[in-house]
């Protein structure tokens, strides 16, 4: 790193670590691990690694590769996530999570939402909130990419969402830090971070748990993280969360780690609280919390609807979109505009609440339109899980025409059938694509298509 560490931080980090400090700032100064995790839905042959102790999907690779020119990683056969991050999976690991709500209150740029969503199933439900618009376009790539279905993205200040009260099963809140956790990975994170920053993030840390902390039903688990080190956003935060809600918290099931792991335990309380150092754990500066909320009545809050967003789906355009998926008797139709959206019968209730009280980004699965008695397909539908296998053909391709393929160039078409495919590469789907005679109508997204050579 050409920046030198804060030195505010230097004093700060001697006094809370004593000797260990300089062990800490030496690590800091070295190259940080490359780490992804593997999507289980879509099983496909990439990197070999290292398995990631507490993450069962997670691996670490001995070299960063170019990874925006590996199609498996645009087809959401895996995630680019650093190691540390992928606790929070671990953290429910004992938990029967199939079918829960889970809110990921901070979710952009979306790697612990897609956890959320691998663990919840079909039948769960995530809600992934971020206030930054452009933020929030970015994780719905990534959702769309990971292809569950399951995923609502929404765009709202914590308020917006705390109106939606004893709606969750998990609450998970990786809040908007100082980012000294980054220090390694980032020049930048060294020259923006300040004392006053630390302060800052400490307020909005407690203004954004105060709005979680009511969407959370009784019985229902708190996951609060920061990729930072200092105590006045891990403990500190622990300690105001003790004190402004302890009547109503009680300990999660205990949490046990290895210790070859190298993370550090320091529980508060009913908390159970994990500091992830470079010098002794294997990954970047991470602080993760968990607790429950006591059991009680359940008092489940619908706000207010604002706007009607859905349309029914009309019958003789239902029997065309029931074609492209593997599950149609699992799953519910709604109609946004022309356009028709995807979703698990199990959750569409839920989803339409949210959409007509919140701003939503993205949800479900887009499906595409109706022309001329045909749905004229959407991209993020060839990358559902459940798009169904028989109704198009899937084409196998090459590296070399996957490659041109997310480059918007030109592909040979006579491999492919007449009409629409499915292109596929290393078994996993990207795009689709429409066979018109003697060419080929590439129907990758503009806004997504690689520009590296």
């Amino acid at each position: 790193m050409s920046q030198p560490l804060p030195i505010e931080f230097v004093a700060s980090m001697r006094e809370m670590l004593g000797e260990d400090a300089e062990k800490l700032f030496a690590a800091l100064d070295t190259e940080p691990a490359t780490s992804i995790r593997l999507n289980p839905m879509k099983p496909a042959k990439v990197f070999d690694g290292e398995k990631i102790g507490w993450s069962v999907w997670g691996r670490y690779l001995d070299e960063r590769p170019q990874f925006t020119l590996d199609p498996l990683l645009h087809g959401g056969a895996y995630y680019v996530q650093e190691a540390s991050s992928q606790f929070v999976g671990y953290l429910l690991k004992d938990d029967d999570m199939s079918g829960r709500r889970v809110l990921d209150m901070c979710a952009a740029p979306g790697g612990k939402t897609t956890i959320y969503s691998t663990l919840v199933g079909r039948e769960g439900l995530v809600v992934a909130n971020d206030i930054n618009r452009s933020r929030t376009l970015a994780l719905a790539d990534n959702v769309q990419r990971w292809g569950m279905g399951n995923v609502v993205v929404t765009c709202n200040e914590p308020s917006h969402i705390g109106a939606f009260e004893h709606w969750f099963d998990v609450v998970a809140v990786d809040a908007p830090c100082s980012g000294e956790g980054m220090f390694r990975k980032m020049d930048e994170a060294r020259t923006e971070w300040s004392p006053s920053s630390v302060e800052q993030c400490v307020a909005r840390q407690k203004e954004i748990l105060s709005e979680a902390w009511r969407t959370l039903k009784p019985g229902g688990k708190l996951i609060y993280s920061t990729c930072t080190f200092n105590d006045k956003e891990d403990e500190g935060i622990v300690e105001w969360l003790m004190a402004e809600y302890g009547d109503e918290l009680e300990s999660a099931e205990r949490v046990e780690i290895d210790d070859k792991w190298g993370i550090v335990r320091s529980d508060i309380g009913v908390f159970q609280c994990f500091h992830f150092y470079p010098h002794k754990a294997r990954g970047e500066g991470f602080f993760a919390a968990v607790a429950c909320k006591k059991g009680g009545v359940t008092r489940r809050v619908v706000p207010k609807s604002r706007r009607k967003v859905f349309a029914p789906v009309q019958n003789k355009d239902l029997a065309e979109v029931v074609r492209w998926v593997d599950n149609p008797k699992q799953m519910t139709f709604k109609l946004i505009g022309d356009t028709i959206y995807g979703y698990n019968s199990a959750i569409v209730d839920d989803v339409v609440s949210l959409s007509e009280s919140l701003s939503v980004v993205y949800s479900g699965v887009i499906m595409g339109q109706i022309f001329k008695g045909k749905l004229k397909p959407e991209h993020p539908l060839a990358l559902f899980i459940c798009c169904s296998s028989s109704v198009v053909p899937h084409v196998e391709v090459s590296e070399e025409d996957a490659l041109n393929y997310l480059r918007r160039q030109d592909i040979p078409a006579i491999q492919f059938e007449e009409g629409i495919n499915i292109l596929s590469y290393g078994g996993v789907s990207i795009g689709f694509i429409k066979r018109i005679g003697a060419r080929c109508n590439n129907m990758y997204p503009k806004d997504l298509r690689i520009i590296k050579l």
